[in-house]
This record gives C-alpha cells, structure tokens and sequence, in this order.
C-alpha cells in the first residue's frame, strides 16, 4: 500500500475509528486521540504487511483496541467490578456524549466487555469479525456480549 492510499483509507476511516476509541477511553478524548495518533503510526509502519486494503478498517481497528490494551496494561490499575465507582471522575461539561447515563454504565463494564459491545453495537461488527479484531474466539466474543448487556442492564435503570 502506498502513501496515497494510506492516507485515503485513514480519512474515510478516522472518525468512526476516533468515536470508538473515545468510547472505549470513557470518554477520555485525550486517550483516545493519543491511541488513535499511536494506532496511525503503527499502521503506516507496518502497511506494507496488510494484504487486503479492503480489510484495512478491521485492521487499524485491531490495531486501536491492542494498542489501548496495551495502554491500560501499562497503567496496572487493578480494580474489580465491584469496586468501581458509582460516578464518572470527570464532570459532564467536560464530557462530550450526549447520552451521558449510558456512557458513564458503558465505562463501568470491565474493558473486554466494553470493546465487544462497542464494536457490536456501535460499529456493527459481526461477532467473527469482532474475534479477529480482538484475537479472542467467537465463543469469549459471544460471552463477553452476553456478561456486558447483563452488566449494563443492572447499571442502567429502565425507564
């Protein structure tokens, strides 16, 4: 892949790729933007690796989610389910989601959850697809999707 087509996969790609991986950051746009300038340099380094363009949006996007796991890895922050917070550390007017209450639930779900779901909802991934992104089977993809509408469902009060 040359740098033309780079660049043109990058521009039709980037913002549905940047609003994953704010979701996936909690809202944390920094995060993401520095995952996402971190995901782009990685992929541009390696694209002469991707066989397929036409696979490049699944591709950056295994690229984003490994490049995030391996952000929060570094952080070693370990917390349990139960022991997260009820309220989101950052206040709403310096969030930048609209449907905050489900944004705030989506961030209380542990990470393998939250990227299924997103990817799932969000992006509309199947769940093979979903599978290679994050190099699980399609049986932990379906359990995590299971365990986060579960998770979000408890954190969610119905209407």
């Amino acid at each position: 892949m040359n740098r033309e087509h780079f660049i043109s996969h990058v521009e039709s790609t980037q913002k549905a790729f940047r609003c994953f991986l704010v979701a996936l950051c909690c809202g944390d746009s920094s995060l993401a933007d520095d995952i996402a300038q971190e995901s782009f340099i990685k992929a541009y380094l390696s694209c002469d690796g991707l066989d397929n363009p036409d696979k490049f949006k699944a591709w950056i996007y295994r690229i984003g989610y490994n490049t995030f796991i391996n952000h929060k890895r570094s952080c070693k922050i370990a917390v349990s389910y139960d022991e997260i917070p009820a309220h989101n550390q950052a206040s709403e007017s310096s969030t930048p989601f609209r449907y905050q209450e489900l944004y705030l639930a989506i961030s209380r779900i542990p990470e393998n959850e939250r990227s299924s779901i997103l990817l799932y909802y969000m992006e509309g991934y199947s769940i093979k697809e979903i599978a290679e992104i994050s190099d699980l089977s399609t049986d932990a993809v379906k359990q995590h999707l299971s365990r986060g509408r579960k998770h979000l469902r408890a954190l969610i009060p119905s209407s």
